[in-house]
């Protein structure tokens, strides 16, 4: 029971589609942000990640700063660069990398269906980092970057989706990254109704990528409610950008892991633990788990295959994860990584980097590297369902969305 609503879409003036649109803010570090918007005056980097529009010196979190985003925003949609639709409308949205497609759909989710959990989390969220984002949504009364929600493939909204993309794009471009981007608009008012009862009958949709967005839009959203006590569910504070796909189309990458030493153990010594949870084979490489179960390690120069131990095994859906294993069995006991959300000798290697990343790091700071197999669509749907949440860096997800191709002013 998914409320889906089509918007008045404020977006980049057809073709500065390309200048526009930007990687998500959260990719970036300050400086690799700056250096991000250098002659590219349009990039909506500038609005996101305002800061870009002051010395380095500028605290990042101060009023000004989010000021001048809404400043920039506003100054884009007056010199024309952006514009609104002046009635609802949906789009779809299609990117293609490496000759894999996954179609979304662009509309407004419910604050409400978050609250009542027809929307389905797997991550905590940071307050800190919720912070940041509550305050440009509110200062610019605008939601200008997308959440990433999936949901189980449906019949009828794959339909309407091959209907629409019969047609030419309204936009259509190649980033940087070779990702091509697609979009088409759905302002058919025949087309909008069926799209939104579509969606009535998919049950519950989840967060893919953007738990710290999506909690930062609720968050104005009931902060609007508080100071308009009148309002009656209609208003569009109640709603937040998504971006929505089937998860028959998603791609789940693997996010692997490198250990900055051995925990006072000697090589031998280490080995002899790991084969006691895993299965040892020392194989040629480079190489990457050809199946769930199974871990590559690279240390000291060799690669081996590590395959989980059955009677180790748990059928919990948070517990049953590759990546849950190896942290129960391996990396807390053996190497001392009690907490992998803070504990400093551990780094996140997500797999767009490649299996190459993980033995330069193994080689150079770092001494052991993990290939993870990728989490799948249905582990994290299972993982949310239960109500649980996902160990942390479980999932990387490609391609990522591009921010400054669709707003929702709130």
């Amino acid at each position: 029971m998914a409320v889906v609503k089509p918007f008045c879409c404020v977006h980049p003036s057809r073709g500065l589609e390309s200048k526009i649109a930007a990687l998500p803010y959260d990719v970036y570090s300050r400086e690799e942000a700056r250096r991000a918007v250098e002659g590219k005056p349009l990039s909506f980097l500038n609005i996101d990640r305002p800061e870009t529009l002051f010395g380095p010196e500028q605290d990042m979190y101060a009023q000004e700063v989010y000021e001048a985003a809404r400043e920039r925003l506003q100054g884009m949609q007056a010199d024309g660069s952006f514009v609104k639709e002046e009635s609802p409308v949906y789009y779809i949205y299609e990117l293609t990398m490496d000759g894999r497609s996954q179609t979304g759909i662009v509309g407004c989710a419910s604050i409400d269906d978050y609250e009542q959990q027809v929307i389905r989390k797997h991550e905590n969220t940071r307050a800190e980092k919720e912070e940041d984002r509550i305050r440009h949504v509110d200062v610019c009364s605008a939601q200008t970057g997308p959440i990433f929600l999936a949901y189980r493939s449906h019949g009828s909204i794959r339909e309407i989706v091959q209907e629409v993309k019969s047609s030419e794009p309204e936009f259509s471009f190649e980033t940087e990254d070779g990702i091509r981007h697609a979009g088409w608009k759905i302002s058919d008012e025949k087309l909008q109704r069926e799209l939104e009862q579509a969606f009535l009958q998919v049950g519950n949709v989840y967060i893919a990528d953007g738990h710290h967005r999506t909690a930062s839009a609720v968050k104005v959203g009931q902060r609007r409610r508080r100071q308009y006590p009148d309002y009656d569910g209609t208003e569009a504070f109640n709603y937040f950008l998504s971006v929505l796909f089937p998860d028959d189309e998603l791609m789940i990458m693997d996010y692997n892991r490198v250990v900055k030493d051995l925990n006072g153990l000697s090589m031998e010594q280490f080995l002899g633990m790991v084969s006691e949870k895993f299965e040892t084979f020392l194989i040629e490489g480079p190489a990457k788990p050809e199946r769930k179960g199974q871990i590559i390690m690279y240390l000291h120069g060799y690669w081996f295959r590590l395959i989980m131990r059955r009677e180790y095994m748990r059928e919990d859906p948070v517990e049953g994860l590759d990546v849950a294993y190896l942290q129960r069995e391996l990396l807390s006991p053996v190497l001392g990584i009690r907490d992998p959300r803070t504990d400093k000798r551990i780094d996140f290697v997500g797999g767009i980097r490649g299996i190459e990343e993980l033995k330069r790091r193994a080689d150079g700071d770092m001494e052991v590297a993990f290939a993870m197999y990728p989490t799948s669509i249905r582990e994290l749907f299972a993982v949310a369902d239960a109500g649980l949440l996902m160990p942390p860096k479980s999932t990387w997800f490609e391609p990522k969305l591009r921010s400054g191709l669709f707003i929702h002013e709130i």
